[in-house]
């Protein structure tokens, strides 16, 4: 009976991905189409949203919104957890469209991600190469400026393993000097409903839950960053895998990077710390 329980259970995961596969091949050409011939990137970050809100409404994924009244009428910057490929659609459904991605460098060669993702305005941040990346980073802190909300996922990816890992700091320092309120984010289901090595969904409800704004005023990006962090794991049903020894340090430059050793095969990191 066990067994039989187990295979009704695969067949049925099976079939449920084949439908999101299904609706997501419908999703996304119709997406690409708005945001390639609407003006205007407020339209265009609209239509995105509205598409994946309509992918998570037909395969009955959600996503449920918790306090959406934490987010600020003015410019703020939003850091949540990372633990999935969804986690950027989960976020472009769950936030207004006034908000800006800001995304690894690596999605450029993605040809129909980076031509989406452009479109909508999202910044691509180089995270191997040190002086690519302070550029970035000078280019995410003018548009903070000029009062652009921003999002980001401070752990910079994600890996099979449950758990929030090193925040890089590039967010806090743009949230400090801009002094922009920063709103963490905790995204919930994502990991369970397409965890790294899994090529389809399953079903799952997911959930944002959106955090109490923190001040930035008077706080350095470090000790953002460590309000924030704890903030999120008192929501985030998953182990701190990095605690508060490894959070970002300032430099002497303004930019933020993390007391962390590259990760084999990789390139150190520059001084985003994004």
């Amino acid at each position: 009976m066990t067994r039989l329980i187990r295979l009704a259970r695969e067949a049925w995961h099976a079939l449920y991905g084949l439908w999101f596969a299904a609706v997501f091949l419908v999703c996304v050409p119709v997406t690409l189409l708005l945001v390639t011939v609407l003006p205007g990137l407020g339209r265009r970050r609209a239509a995105a949203r509205g598409g994946a809100r309509l992918l998570f409404l037909a395969t009955g994924m959600g996503p449920g919104i918790d306090n959406h009244r934490y987010l600020p009428g003015r410019p703020c910057v939003v850091v949540a957890n990372h633990a999935s490929y969804l986690d950027g659609i989960i976020l472009c459904a769950a936030l207004p469209p006034r908000f800006a991605f800001v995304i690894k460098s690596e999605m450029q060669r993605v040809p129909l991600a980076h031509y989406l993702l452009r479109r909508i305005g999202a910044q691509f941040v180089e995270r191997f190469h040190h002086g690519r990346s302070a550029r970035d980073a000078r280019t995410i802190l003018r548009r903070a400026h000029v009062g652009e909300s921003l999002a980001f996922f401070p752990e910079g990816t994600f890996h099979a393993e449950p758990g929030l890992r090193r925040f890089r700091g590039g967010a806090f320092a743009v949230a400090v000097k801009a002094q922009a309120p920063l709103v963490p984010a905790v995204i919930h289901g994502s990991r369970r409903a397409l965890p790294s090595r899994r090529l389809l969904p399953r079903p799952q409800r997911l959930r944002v839950t959106l955090l109490e704004p923190i001040r930035s005023a008077g706080q350095t990006p470090a000790s953002l960053a460590t309000l924030s962090r704890t903030r999120i794991l008192e929501h985030l049903d998953e182990p701190d895998l990095h605690p508060a020894a490894d959070n970002p340090m300032p430099v002497e430059d303004g930019h933020v990077e993390t007391r962390a050793e590259p990760e084999a095969g990789t390139k150190a990191r520059g001084p985003a710390g994004i």
